[in-house]
């Protein structure tokens, strides 16, 4: 292995390859290692193996699809954003499309296209590239700055490295740790490590008897309520139902929430409201019921037939003690109760699927202690980090990789241009 370099680049994740292709585009000699076989193997899993590579919304609109520390990548997005990442694919003749929500996936609905181009790209630019090779810790000098890295095939050297090495979700991917226990042998703070984007599991009784098992919901509001009650936040998409919980898009937007509250309060179970037609107010739900209702012989669940599910009527007329009642004998309270339980459903959730599990980190290398503008350490000379590693973290939508490919890039200039005033 050589063993000088301008910039070497730990772990060849998304982030890691735009980093390294990045500084080598500046002139920067730059090494890339990877622990795995080959580059980018959690990103080949993504977007159900088609790799939503970005989103289409406006700076403004991505920041606030990433709740975890958005308002950090204004330097980021300023420098170089998700319309730069559609640019640098457009150039390598890689088209895009555009599917709901602004989410964009190669034409070709393969991860493989992505991580080929990313390669392509880095080896083109003149990086090399060693896989095979597990970085064992980062060298700096008796006065603090870095000099490289060490790994089983001896020492490299470098005034620069940048990691990259991702969170700890899905660690046979590679994700298991290793740029955290880098950064707090130098002295950074790592936020306290959570799951995100993961399924909700819940002890509700509904739940365990499995008697929505399955179901899917379009369009519903699900809200997480703070200690208060209030809602803490509401996402209106897509439910489904399963076997241990709730999961489908809403669910997993509301877990970073969830484990927001339960964090400080372990074995505290926290309150989600579900509201299944969050386009009709409560008054207008409760005259349509009234009106539904009037002289009708139908037992309830079949006068609302085409208002819910069956299996989910059957479970709120269940619970109002309401199925053998014809809909016209319901009671001004039993309709009242009816409507709230349609618009503020009640569901609580002990716990959400585990980090190995889930899609994203949230936590990571303190904000802090990085500069902005360049994603440099503020502690350490020469080190800069990108990607999950740092405490940033976003929805499913491609708001993840925007952000690894963006702050990748970002760090890839500075780290190219810092080695060139050494």
């Amino acid at each position: 292995m050589h063993k000088n370099y301008d910039v070497i680049v730990v772990g060849a994740g998304p982030a890691g390859l735009m980093s390294a292709i990045a500084a080598a585009e500046q002139g920067a000699s730059v090494l890339l290692l990877e622990k795995n076989k080959k580059p980018a193997k959690k990103l080949a899993m993504t977007g159900g193996s088609r790799c939503n590579v970005t989103n289409n919304r406006p700076v403004a609109d991505l920041i606030q699809h990433i709740p975890g520390n958005g308002r950090f990548l204004y330097s980021t997005f300023s420098q170089w954003n998700n319309q730069d990442i559609m640019a640098f694919f457009a150039a390598r003749q890689v088209a895009l499309k555009e599917e709901d929500h602004g989410r964009m996936f190669p034409v070709t609905d393969r991860s493989r296209t992505i991580i080929d181009t990313l390669v392509t790209a880095a080896k083109d630019a003149g990086v090399t590239i060693e896989t095979n090779t597990t970085v064992e810790k980062l060298l700096t000098a008796a006065t603090g700055e870095i000099q490289g890295v060490r790994s089983a095939k001896g020492d490299t050297h470098a005034p620069c490295v940048i990691v990259t090495t991702g969170g700890i979700t899905y660690p046979g991917t590679g994700s298991t740790g290793d740029g955290y226990q880098f950064a707090k042998r130098l002295g950074h703070t790592v936020t306290p490590l959570f799951a995100t984007e993961a399924p909700l599991i819940s002890e509700d009784p509904f739940i365990k008897s499995g008697a929505l098992t399955g179901l899917s919901l379009q369009n519903v509001a699900l809200s997480v309520l703070n200690k208060k009650g209030k809602a803490e936040v509401t996402h209106q998409m897509d439910l489904l139902f399963t076997h241990f919980g709730l999961s489908g898009p809403a669910a997993l937007r509301c877990a970073y929430f969830v484990n927001r509250q339960l964090r400080p309060a372990p074995g505290e179970a926290v309150l989600l409201q579900l509201d299944c037609l969050p386009e009709t107010s409560h008054a207008q739900l409760s005259t349509q019921l009234q009106q539904l209702f009037r002289d009708n012989r139908k037992s309830v669940k079949n006068a609302l037939a085409q208002l819910l599910p069956d299996r989910l009527l059957a479970l709120f007329v269940d619970q109002l003690q309401l199925t053998d009642t014809q809909a016209k004998q319901v009671t001004e309270k039993q309709l009242d109760a009816l409507v709230d339980l349609i618009k503020t459903f009640p569901i609580t959730i002990k716990q959400t699927i585990g980090l190995e599990k889930a899609f994203v980190t949230a936590g990571g290398i303190n904000l802090k202690e990085i500069e902005p503008k360049t994603l440099a350490s503020k502690l350490v000379s020469g080190l800069f980090f990108a990607g999950e590693v740092l405490d940033i973290n976003g929805y499913t939508g491609g708001y993840n990789i925007t952000t690894a490919l963006c702050t990748g890039h970002v760090a890839g200039q500075h780290a190219a241009q810092f080695a060139g005033y050494w």
